[in-house]
């Protein structure tokens, strides 16, 4: 008998539900002439969202200059570009020099794990997390410790949660800011209680901010960076969200806090980095002229602006079937909404996206897909267009009439 050939045992315990097997259903169904409503992921292309024509211009005119690698860490215009945002966001002694720019952020989530991670090595994320996160940690044998996030204070972290996490094997907290999935965005106190944390237990903190441009009804972002500007900080940003550019895969971290404590880690970062030679040079040529596009990301959450009003419509809708309920989003553009489980005697939230899927032909990522603990929440990316909100409210509820796990 042929030996099969098998995945890495490393890869055991690492999940990435929002292109897992409900996805491979519905390419499945797809490839059978089914046309699905694929909502789970955020990426806007496939919903008419376009890049501004300075972007693109810009790309043409840098295609011939951006044919040779760059140097790992990115070209200087776009890491003067990113520190000089940093500065803005208030973060203290940020120069080109702390700035790497990557294939998008999943690839630096990706790298800084490696960089940083020891078997056996706790780092507290949030639940529901962002699952890279989890996977990443776990892919590098550590282990990932949730806090909770809590529904009934609009999603924000429990500090005392938190600090409650912390053992001799903890070594760094991560932030998702604004949230994904909830859309939640955290208040300067409670990041200041969060950075309290990281000082007093000497923890990184590392903070995913690739929304940060995406906050609606005139509430702030703020960093947490800039507010511990005392504990070292690994952040994270990039354009795929603000800019619309998910394919072109534009991210960054910047570093900041106490660099001397953590020179060998850099080294670290700095030898993965140049391991994979550098990120897409032409992306990279992009960045100073999105981030000095403060239109852009701002015309798309203002009253009247395509997501501000999908977020609006959408958030009105769910609210209005029965046994369902959710928060409302102050940022990106994701409901994470509650779902009666008693009600609709679901014991398995990833079989509840399964039939949905299979009856109304919309792709819903499950909540314990973000590790959520109870088969009671999904999340909807309110990207397509205002027409199919509205069949998809419809198509909910009519599923919702009937629909009863066995």
């Amino acid at each position: 008998m042929i030996p099969m050939i098998k995945k890495s045992s490393k890869l055991e315990h690492v999940g990435y539900d929002i292109r897992g097997p409900v996805l491979d259903l519905a390419n499945e169904m797809a490839a059978e002439g089914i046309e699905i409503l694929k909502l789970n992921t955020g990426n806007p292309a496939p919903f008419g969202f376009d890049a501004p024509d300075s972007m693109i211009h810009q790309l043409i005119h840098d295609i011939r200059p951006s044919q040779g690698y760059s140097e790992s860490k990115g070209i200087l215009p776009a890491r003067q570009a990113i520190a000089d945002y940093c500065t803005k966001k208030g973060m203290v002694d940020v120069t080109p020099n702390d700035i790497y720019t990557g294939n998008g952020v999943s690839e630096l989530i990706l790298l800084c794990m490696q960089a940083f991670v020891e078997p056996g090595d706790e780092i507290l994320v949030p639940a529901p997390d962002y699952p890279l996160w989890t996977a990443a940690i776990t892919l590098c044998g550590g282990k990932a410790v949730y806090y909770v996030c809590d529904e009934q204070s609009e999603w924000n972290p429990d500090p005392v949660d938190i600090a409650a996490k912390v053992t001799p094997r903890t070594r760094a907290i991560v932030v998702i800011n604004p949230n994904n999935p909830t859309g939640t965005l955290y208040s300067k106190d409670i990041l200041l209680q969060i950075a309290d944390i990281a000082r007093k237990h000497n923890l990184v903190l590392f903070s995913d901010e690739i929304y940060d441009r995406l906050v609606m009804d005139g509430h702030i972002h703020h960093s947490i960076a800039a507010l511990a500007p005392d504990v070292f900080t690994v952040t994270f940003n990039g354009l795929s969200k603000s800019h619309l550019i998910a394919g072109f895969r534009a991210g960054w971290i910047s570093l900041s806090g106490d660099r001397a404590k953590a020179k060998d880690y850099l080294q670290g970062i700095n030898m993965l980095a140049s391991m994979r030679l550098c990120s897409n040079v032409l992306a990279q040529s992009v960045i100073p002229v999105a981030l000095a596009d403060e239109e852009t990301p701002a015309s798309l959450v203002r009253p009247g602006g395509r997501i501000y009003e999908q977020r609006e419509f959408i958030w009105n809708a769910v609210n209005n079937i029965p046994g369902l309920s959710v928060v409302k989003p102050k940022a990106a553009f994701y409901l994470f909404p509650k779902i009666d489980a008693k009600r609709f005697n679901i014991t398995s939230d990833e079989q509840f996206a399964v039939d949905f899927l299979r009856e109304k032909h919309v792709l819903l990522t499950h909540g314990s897909g973000f590790h959520w603990p109870e088969p009671n929440h999904f999340r909807i990316v309110y990207l397509p267009e205002m027409n199919v909100l509205e069949q998809l409210a419809k198509r909910l509820t009519d599923f919702l009439t009937t629909y009863r796990q066995t």
